[in-house]
């Protein structure tokens, strides 16, 4: 089970935000380059970026932040990157720096072909990112939620070449309540796509639980507020993660 550090990017400082909401922002670094060096430092194996201004306006917005970050780190360890990823020229434009993966999010649910065509065009680098509340997607950095079900859209992409589907349960994600583990098993068992949880881990009983399920097609976690407030110290997490698999 691979743990994954989240770096929120909001206005190029780190962030982490309370069910999405922007005016629900904690600041945890005013430098995004120095926290992505402190996790690899604790044996961080991935990193997890996502551009929250991004994700609102449709357009890269921290584009000089996550720069940095990429010289800082890209060398060492991969890094993903999801928030205002809508057409080719971006995702080249990332990738060219040094980005292992890109998230495909809002736009994999608008438009699902921008999906296809992007795994052709840079095969083995594109994730798909669906957040869900209550079981229906949402995009727009969550401010409108779909009539689609999660488990629905996720299996249109199955065919594509994604290399994995992130998926988050909003209304966990920022609260430290807990992951979703039944909502993630059921989304990893209805598809033939690796899935990465994302939303409430919190301590680590959570580390326990998603490792019974790691069989299920659970591969990884994202964590974000846990380790920024401590409640998981992150390299303990790992290495009780690598203990159990």
């Amino acid at each position: 089970m691979l743990l994954i550090p989240a770096i929120d990017l909001k206005e190029g400082r780190c962030v982490r935000l309370k069910q999405g909401l922007m005016d629900q922002a904690t600041v945890f670094s005013d430098s995004p380059a120095e926290m992505a060096l402190h996790w690899r430092n604790q044996g961080a194996r991935r990193l997890h970026l996502v551009d929250l201004n991004g994700a609102f306006a449709g357009v890269p917005q921290n584009f000089p932040a996550i720069k940095e970050i990429l010289a800082a780190v890209a060398k060492d360890i991969p890094v993903q990157l999801g928030g205002g990823i809508r057409d080719l020229g971006t995702i080249e434009k990332y990738l060219d720096l040094g980005l292992t993966d890109v998230i495909i999010g809002t736009a994999a649910v608008k438009n699902p072909e921008f999906v296809r065509e992007a795994c052709k065009a840079f095969p083995g680098q594109i994730i798909v990112g669906l957040d869900a509340k209550d079981g229906m997607v949402a995009i727009d950095g969550w401010a409108t939620v779909t009539e689609h079900h999660v488990v629905d859209l996720a299996k249109r992409f199955e065919d594509d070449g994604v290399n994995s589907i992130i998926y988050t349960d909003i209304g966990r994600d920022g609260m430290m309540s807990g992951v979703n583990i039944e909502a993630t098993v059921k989304l990893a068992q209805s598809v033939n796509i690796p899935i990465i949880a994302s939303g409430g881990l919190t301590n680590l009983d959570d580390i326990h639980a998603l490792c019974a399920v790691e069989k299920e097609g659970v591969s990884g976690a994202i964590t974000g507020r846990a380790i920024y407030e401590g409640s998981i110290d992150f390299a303990q997490a790992q290495k009780l993660a690598d203990s159990l698999a």
